[in-house]
């Protein structure tokens, strides 16, 4: 789920970007040490970058801006698809299990519309699940073992088939939180280069990504300035960004082996493919 910390991250790792183009190892486009970190500047350190030349961006939500902005709960929204590790071949009436049987997966035998399926478990392999799969055959019929190779001897159909279970991704909700994101400059040329080269290159960004994978809306909320007599070394210019998130719960959704019924090739009935 992302939460206001990832989207403080997110938006401090756009603006370090930048100011520096072409890495921290290379000087930044203001051409003095710039300093990009989430929360309120310590006042003494402020103070000494000051005197030294140095620039702060600062990366805060601002106060009391918060605001729920849920309108519907979606269903879940599957992720990028998971393919399963563990393998089946079948040539005839012989199933050959392959690959590594790593946990979430479902491996399945429809033998003569008869299904027989297990889950992985912690240690499996392909030799385990072949002997599991044919302990549960040996209940109706004979089945031979040899490694991961089961042999269904009279078998008239067999299918082999291996799943994984997919994750979800829901909306819970969706709230819009006011970023203030605030130059700490020595002088007046400096903050106006910099709040400029920020605010245009933001401009030209409309979603921020997010570590969960969703996007965030990011929207120009105003600026301020403020030329602080009681300190002459600091010249601030507050950006305001608007950015509206969602908060998401991630679920893990069994996948179908076998499904339930099939068309006759006479298309006016259907059978069961678990009798």
């Amino acid at each position: 789920m992302a939460d206001l910390s990832d989207v403080e991250t997110a938006i401090a790792a756009l603006v370090e970007a930048i100011l520096y183009p072409q890495g921290t190892g290379a000087p930044s486009i203001l051409g003095t040490l710039t300093r990009v970190y989430r929360g309120w500047p310590n006042p003494a350190a402020l103070n000494t970058d000051l005197a030294a030349g140095n620039v702060n961006i600062t990366i805060f939500p601002d106060a009391q801006s918060r605001r729920n902005t849920t309108r519907f709960i979606d269903p879940p929204t599957p992720a990028t698809p998971i393919a399963p590790t563990l393998t089946v071949a079948v040539t005839g009436q012989s199933v050959t299990f392959g690959g590594t049987a790593s946990l979430g997966q479902l491996a399945g035998l429809l033998i003569d519309n008869a299904a027989f399926v297990h889950r992985t478990q912690t240690g499996d392999s392909p030799e385990g699940v072949a002997a599991t799969l044919a302990a549960y055959i040996r209940t109706t019929r004979i089945a031979h073992v040899t490694g991961a190779s089961i042999a269904i001897p009279g078998a008239g159909s067999v299918i082999g088939r291996v799943v994984a279970d997919q994750s979800a991704q829901t909306e819970t909700r969706r709230q819009l939180q006011t970023i203030r994101l605030s130059c700490w400059c020595p002088n007046p040329t400096t903050r106006d280069s910099a709040a400029s080269a920020i605010d245009q290159a933001l401009s030209l960004v409309h979603y921020l990504t997010l570590p969960d994978g969703t996007a965030a809306r990011l929207q120009e909320a105003g600026t301020l300035v403020f030329d602080q007599s009681q300190n002459a070394n600091l010249y601030r210019r507050d950006l305001l960004l608007d950015v509206e998130y969602a908060t998401t719960a991630s679920q893990t959704l069994p996948a179908l082996i076998f499904g339930l019924s099939q068309w006759l090739p006479n298309g006016n009935a259907t059978q069961t493919l678990l009798g």
